[in-house]
């Protein structure tokens, strides 16, 4: 005798989705709510490298301001220093030198202040517009995880950074290398000027190896926003399930919407054929579409359509009729018109009311009305 085994493996189709691929386009609602998130494309390295180039040219518009206002700053110091030590030097003088010496540093600096500041503030608000979000401030425990930080470090992105910052060491040596060996032959002669002169030789130099890097460091940085915008198009794009999910979640499930539209045409049907014994004349093409109509000299100044139908609701249109003895008439253009013109409830366009006046005199001549 042989027994079969019967075995029932449980699966569940989540497992089949995590692997779809994302080809779908990001929607507006997953737009806005990475946005609420804080999550923007923005690049650290044009922020950082738009600060350095204004950093360094404030530097080389305000140099001459700068150096001849920490020069008075230091003689006024000195000065200062030699006419108490002729006194009695007491730690509140001292304290007092100090604080003084260094508001005149902060107001020298001022210019550099505002300028990184304006400069931060404007990079920052062109990336990611206007719109201020604490959530990204919030801590996430799920990064103290050790296991997945250990693969961040390992990621793509994590190498492709590495590359870029090895790339900007040896872009930034060369730079260094190339300026200061075509002013070696300046520094040589250093030692035969004064101090002030060479205080404002090695200045200059260093502002142009600073701006020279600024710039590279600039280049870099347009590139990289560039790229951090394409990643982030790409990390917001979605399957087609998260697609069909969100448009559930968002414009309601289809089908329900169907049920509850079918449920409203069932009760404005109901409504209208319970209205239709009212009507003093049924119009028809003659077999596909039916329309019914009042007029009433003492509720409205034009006829009413209380009812219409096509095929099947236009046959139940014409049983009601016979049932009530309500007039059926014939009239194939103005039955069309008033079917795709005129909403259940409407008084009838003025175009129409000569015809529908020939139908309604008809009737009620047949009724001995007139």
């Amino acid at each position: 005798m042989i027994h079969k085994s019967h075995y029932l493996l449980s699966y569940h189709l989540q497992f089949f989705a995590e692997g779809a691929e994302k080809t779908e386009q990001p929607t507006a609602k997953k737009l806005a709510d990475a946005r609420r998130e804080g999550q923007v494309a923005r690049s650290k390295e044009l922020t950082t490298s738009t600060e350095l180039v204004a950093l360094f040219l404030t530097l080389k518009i305000f140099i001459g301001y700068i150096v001849s206002r920490f020069l008075e700053t230091f003689i006024g110091n000195y000065q200062s220093i030699g006419k108490m030590l002729d006194g009695d030097f007491t730690l509140v003088m001292a304290e007092g030198l100090l604080r003084v010496s260094i508001i005149r540093i902060m107001v020298i600096c001022l210019p550099i202040y505002m300028i990184a500041v304006v400069t931060s503030f404007v990079v920052v608000l062109y990336q990611v517009k206007w719109k201020l979000s604490i959530k990204p401030l919030k801590p996430k425990f799920n990064k103290l995880n050790p296991v997945s930080g250990f693969k961040k470090i390992f990621s793509k992105d994590k190498i492709f950074t590495l590359f870029i910052e090895i790339v900007k060491i040896i872009v930034i040596g060369y730079i260094a290398y190339d300026t200061l060996r075509d002013e070696w032959n300046t520094l040589i002669i250093l030692y035969d000027i004064s101090l002030f002169q060479a205080v404002a030789l090695i200045g200059d130099i260093v502002i142009d190896l600073g701006l020279k890097i600024s710039i590279i460091f600039l280049i870099v940085g347009i590139a990289d926003y560039f790229y951090q915008k394409f990643k982030f198009k790409k990390d917001m794009r979605m399957t087609k399930q998260e697609v069909k999910d969100e448009f559930k979640q968002t414009e309601g499930d289809p089908l329900i919407k169907r049920r509850i539209r079918s449920k409203m045409m069932e009760v404005s049907q109901r409504r209208m054929m319970q209205q239709l014994p009212q009507a003093d004349v049924v119009i028809t093409n003659p077999t596909h579409l039916a329309a019914a109509i009042k007029y009433d000299r003492e509720t409205s100044d034009a006829p009413v359509l209380l009812a219409k139908g096509a095929d099947y609701l236009a046959l139940k249109i014409k049983e009601v009729a016979k049932e009530h003895q309500i007039e059926i008439v014939e009239n194939k253009p103005l039955a069309r018109m008033l079917y795709y013109n005129v909403e259940v409830g409407e008084e009838i366009p003025a175009e129409l009311y000569q015809m529908t006046a020939e139908v309604l005199a008809y009737v009620y001549k047949l009724k001995g009305k007139i």
